[in-house]
């Protein structure tokens, strides 16, 4: 399944705010992402009936185990294109933003080569400075 740009990042956002906050409405997308409350009610629609995401009585966003998966796994990339960006020398606030960006266009098969050569010299590096 092809998912867009735009649907990772909702999805995303949707784990972060969970693991940071216990919970997740649309109020704190929209703060989250810095977007209108009407663009985020009309994503979690389609999120909703895509099965990304339930929607609680309450009004609180839960993943779905697919949701979950897709959030997963974009963030991963996230996570490690940021400290790999920053072990080189880059800026924290530059990190984030092309962390964002490759996220989206890296095909899998090409993050988890570069996730392993990044381990095994991060464990070579840690070894030379014992």
């Amino acid at each position: 399944m092809v998912v867009s740009e735009s649907v990772e990042d909702y999805l995303e956002s949707i784990l972060v705010l969970q693991e940071k906050n216990g919970y997740v409405r649309s109020v704190d997308i929209a703060n989250h992402l810095e977007l209108s409350k009407a663009s985020v009610s009309i994503a979690m629609k389609n999120l909703k009936e895509n099965k990304f995401i339930k929607i609680g009585d309450n009004h609180e966003i839960k993943l779905t185990e697919t949701g979950l998966e897709v959030a997963k796994s974009v963030y991963e990339k996230h996570l490690m294109f940021s400290e790999f960006f920053y072990e080189l020398g880059v800026p924290k606030e530059i990190t984030a933003r092309d962390a964002c960006k490759i996220e989206h266009v890296v095909s899998r098969t090409t993050f988890d080569a570069i996730k392993s050569f990044v381990e095994k010299h991060s464990a070579e590096l840690k070894k030379e400075n014992e």
